[in-house]
């Protein structure tokens, strides 16, 4: 045979002794022929190079074996990774997608639409911005057909549908949570109803609360969107940015760095759908996360259905989940309610919030501290349980999380940066010879049982690896208490770390050959704020190092004064780490001089007091206030 020709079903009839009726029957998978034929047909197709006409063989079987796909945006990666699951799905079951993009057109779609499904065996509609007229004779024209993002109105077709409403409540509680109270509104395209639905939601939420104000501006689903919305967003005066997708906050959050406008120590932003990159943006998106493949694969499932001879209607709806990031934080310092002036009613208490992550402490209705009790962390952070936002009476925030220099510091926490060579502490670990490095180290702090009282809090928590190894086994407890003068408040941590299955070995990177690098231990992250001074009982100045029993901070600001007097709590004095050049932060370093052993059985105290005001002390204050703790 010529090597030129392609080879035919007739030559692969004639090697294989059959008929080309026979090979047809093979090809297609017809199960009334013999397998000693189907053998040899496969092999004189084999000996050929013989390939299949996909179009000879829809011919035969009444089918092209390819699905449509019509989507509003190719370029969002939201639509991406539905594609992605459906593709996958249909590939595994030999079928091919045919994708078309109306680039948010809502007036081309059911033209596309009808015409794609011409081409193919059913029709898959995702997220159709099309108005309820078209989308009907869309509907009735091309089935078989999945929705995805949209129910038909008279049902009868599969559907599958997130609870996008829901997630945007979600979303904005928790920013309410964090203190925010009034929000801006990105929208997407007005003929998206996953769009509308949120617009809808967001506004039932606001009307519920009299202390919230929302702001709807039109936007776009865009990148070039959110990078152009900045100027709105800023004269709204909100502290807090919904947007209606992940692509639009990353582009909002580009202008944003432009602008020098801190993100979220000036305002917080959050995206939608928990697209891959919205973890790698700078500072990682709080966003929405949406089942994106998931929606792709149940479609093809619907569509097999359907194509099966199934024509039953159904109606799958997916619960959307926050993700909570670096992009969303408190309220900043200049929209913190007004000071308490007089507190009513003395008494302080914890109150576990509704989806039992977080715990907040208040008096007289005003937000103390919260307390993170299941945080959303990368790995890298080491996720741990901690305290932030933290307050005075008056509402200064003293605490900080996820600030650009050192992402993995987060307000109040028990930080250890290597326990056995697992890191609780975060970010990269110091390697003798290579310097910073970052490894697979990371361990986990889980919470697995929480008790509040009034002003008191339990909890136990288990400390592993990051190949699920149990390391150590925490009690924690926290309590809070007004100062008999109601001119602050007190704060007393205390965590007894026991070692159940090894011994255990705590150390700081001075071991590693770091000698400028003794951390570890209960670290409290301050905000990065000017004219703070430091005191020990040794004096004024820098506390590093020192072996005092307490440390006092002083910010003089007129407008905003506080003081924080701290006394650490352990078997022996050990010295405090301070950073005070390019951020501020504080801890009793309990392996400063050597590394902390904790036999197998044995339990190791650590402890950190807090005394919390609303003006700047002098010396004599401060040590009135130290001599009452002896």
């Amino acid at each position: 045979m010529n090597s030129q020709r392609h080879a035919t079903i007739g030559d692969v009839a004639k090697l294989a002794g059959v008929s080309v009726a026979t090979v047809s029957r093979v090809m297609n998978a017809h199960p009334a022929v013999k397998p000693e034929t189907i053998e040899r047909v496969r092999a004189a197709a084999a000996q050929l190079d013989y390939v299949p006409s996909n179009a000879a063989r829809s011919l035969s079987l009444g089918r092209t074996h390819t699905v449509a796909l019509l989507m509003p945006d190719l370029s969002n990666p939201m639509f991406q990774q539905v594609l992605r699951g459906a593709n996958r799905a249909a590939a595994a079951a030999g079928y091919r997608l045919l994708v078309t993009d109306s680039v948010e057109d809502p007036g081309a779609e059911a033209d596309l639409a009808i015409e794609a499904r011409r081409r193919c065996d059913a029709l898959i509609l995702c997220s159709p911005r099309m108005s309820p007229r078209d989308l009907r004779r869309v509907l009735s024209a091309t089935e078989p057909v999945v929705l995805i993002n949209r129910e038909a109105e008279a049902g009868g077709v599969p559907s599958l549908v997130v609870d996008y409403a829901e997630g945007v409540r979600i979303l904005m509680r928790r920013l309410m949570r964090h203190g925010h109270r009034s929000f801006v509104y990105l929208a997407g395209p007005p003929s998206s109803i996953p769009n509308t639905e949120r617009v809808q939601a967001l506004r039932a939420l606001a009307r519920e609360h009299d202390d919230v104000t929302l702001t709807v501006l039109p936007c776009g689903g865009a990148i070039e969107d959110g990078y152009a919305a900045l100027g709105p967003v800023l004269e709204s005066g909100a502290t807090a940015v919904l947007t209606c997708n992940d692509v639009v906050a990353f582009g909002l959050l580009g202008k944003l760095n432009e602008a020098g406008v801190a993100v979220p120590g000036d305002i917080s932003v959050a995206g939608y759908d928990d697209i891959p990159f919205s973890r790698y943006a700078t500072p990682p998106i709080t966003t929405v996360s949406v089942p994106k493949e998931e929606l792709g694969r149940h479609a093809w499932e619907e569509v097999e259905r359907l194509l099966s001879g199934d024509e039953r209607s159904s109606m799958l709806r997916f619960p959307p989940r926050l993700v909570e990031r670096g992009s969303t934080g408190p309220v900043p310092r200049e929209h913190v309610p007004p000071a308490i002036t007089e507190v009513v009613n003395p008494a302080l208490a914890w109150h576990r919030d509704d989806d039992d992550v977080a715990v907040d402490l208040s008096v007289d209705g005003a937000l103390l501290a919260r307390y993170e009790r299941r945080p959303v962390m990368p790995d890298v952070y080491s996720p741990r349980p901690y305290l932030h936002p933290l307050y005075t009476l008056s509402g200064a925030v003293l605490t900080d999380a996820g600030a650009p220099l050192h992402r993995h510091q987060h307000g109040i926490s028990v930080a250890l940066p290597d326990v056995n060579g697992i890191s609780y502490w975060g970010g990269r670990t110091y390697v003798e010879a290579s310097g910073p490095t970052l490894l697979a180290n990371h361990g986990t702090q889980m919470s697995v049982k929480l008790s509040s009282a009034g002003e008191q809090m339990e909890e136990e928590l288990t400390w592993h690896g990051p190949d699920g190894t149990h390391q150590l086994s925490e009690q924690r407890t926290i309590t809070a208490a007004l100062r008999e003068d109601r001119t602050g408040w007190e704060l007393r941590w205390r965590s007894a770390l026991t070692a159940d299955e090894r011994t255990i070995t705590i150390t700081s990177p001075a071991g590693s050959g770091r000698p400028d690098a003794r951390y570890g231990g209960i670290f409290w992250r301050f905000p990065q704020v000017e004219g703070v001074s430091m005191f020990t009982a040794d004096g004024e100045g820098s506390p590093h190092g020192s072996r005092s029993p307490w440390v006092a901070l002083v910010h003089g600001d007129a407008s905003r004064p506080w003081t924080v007097v701290l006394r650490q709590h352990g078997p022996a004095l050990v010295p405090w780490h301070a950073r005070t050049d390019d951020y501020l932060a504080l801890c009793p370093a309990i392996a400063w001089d050597a590394p902390v052993r904790i036999a197998r059985g044995e339990t190791y105290e650590i402890g950190l007091d807090a005394v919390v005001l609303d003006e700047a002390l002098t010396t004599p204050s401060i040590e009135e206030i130290t001599r009452a703790w002896r």
